[in-house]
């Protein structure tokens, strides 16, 4: 097994090498744009073919939701045509293709947890490209593993939690979204779950739906992200979608449906306060140093 994880220096990526390097140390390959720049097929091709690789793990994405509706052409390019490339460069080795999507695919109007095989109806250019690269991989390598997940979050990169934790301490007032739902997710929990897949006895392809359990809105996240850091100057107020739009049309409902990976693939998912618990002791030693 030779495995190229993409966008290696990602939340996820980072949290794929941490576990792979633990698991199953010297089989992997890690790319970033300066590595390997995806939109490029020819590249791709010939990194594939050189490097033997029988596994890739896309984890490179355009990410910034509301930045995409005004930069589509390079968001599409990243979430769409990058993926494309993959596909081709894997159809050509014989290799196998693990791809991250997002819970963007749905517009959110459901009131249960969306299953896989729920209609898609994306309803921001992210989620667009993101359906977009899953039809395309799937045309083209039907074969392949696509993992949608939602509210990433890690000790590494820009995300919700290191953002709540700064302003909480800069600020004695911060209003948040109470009325969109989703999961908060450890990327190192996604990580764990994709090495799983990939060491299954079996290649078991689809798609499958991977959040930590449980639900809560962002007013809820920013509590428990406050409450586990110490952070007590900072009053949190309930707002609304409306009170604080935003370029981007977010799904005001997005609670995934795990059964079909957890029963595929035997895994126990943790709830996502509990890895929260982790994700913040780590900032914390990360902080103290």
């Amino acid at each position: 097994m030779k495995i190229l994880i993409t966008g290696c220096n990602g939340q996820l990526g980072t949290e794929m090498r941490n576990v792979l390097e633990e698991k199953m140390p010297g089989k992997t390959i890690y790319t970033d744009v300066a590595e390997l720049d995806l939109t490029d097929a020819d590249a791709v091709k010939s990194f594939v073919a050189a490097n033997d690789i029988t596994h890739i793990v896309n984890c490179a994405a355009y990410t910034a939701v509301d930045k995409a509706e005004s930069d589509q052409g390079l968001c599409s390019r990243i979430n769409v045509d990058a993926v494309k490339n993959l596909a081709d460069a894997a159809y050509e080795q014989g290799a196998k293709v693990i791809h991250t999507s997002t819970d963007y695919v749905f517009d959110g109007t459901g009131h249960s947890p969306y299953k896989e095989s729920d209609a898609v109806h994306p309803v921001s250019h992210y989620g667009v490209t993101k359906r977009q690269g899953e039809a395309t991989l799937l045309a083209l390598l039907p074969e392949s593993v696509i993992v949608r997940t939602a509210w990433l979050y890690s000790p590494y990169g820009n995300n919700f939690v290191k953002t709540m934790r700064r302003l909480g301490r800069e600020r004695a007032e911060l209003g948040v979204v109470a009325d969109q739902v989703g999961t908060p997710t450890a990327a190192r929990d996604l990580a764990e779950a994709i090495y799983a897949i990939l060491t299954a006895p079996q290649w078991m392809p689809g798609i499958y739906h991977f959040t930590d359990e449980g639900a809560a809105s962002w007013y809820d996240f920013t509590k428990a992200i406050h409450r586990i850091s110490g952070i007590t100057g900072c009053n949190v107020k309930p707002i609304t979608t409306a009170d604080y739009p935003t370029p981007a049309t977010r799904p005001a409902y997005s609670i995934l449906d795990k059964s079909k990976i957890k029963k595929t693939f035997g895994i126990t998912i943790p709830h996502w306060e509990e890895s929260l618990v982790d994700c913040i002791k780590t900032l914390d030693e990360m902080e103290a140093k």
